[in-house]
């Protein structure tokens, strides 16, 4: 039996960097919302905020559908 090492590090590679990268979509998510709730609080409109936080949640369950997908195919 011979370990493929350098596959095996590309991969872990890349699962890192596309974990991190998601964790730092979904926490720019929750910080827009949060944002949202400090201007609502204060009486003015933060709609870019909740834009782009929709935004970010949108990609975060994109990347995780196409995982599935991959997967599954």
């Amino acid at each position: 039996m011979k370990i493929d090492w350098q596959a095996l590090g590309s991969v872990f590679g890349v699962s890192l960097v596309v974990t991190v990268a998601l964790v730092a979509l979904f926490t720019l998510g929750i910080m827009g919302l949060s944002r949202q709730e400090r201007a609502s609080a204060a009486g003015g409109s933060a709609a870019l905020a909740v834009t782009g936080a929709y935004a970010c949640f949108a990609a975060c369950a994109a990347a995780v559908g196409y995982g599935i997908y991959l997967i599954v195919a």
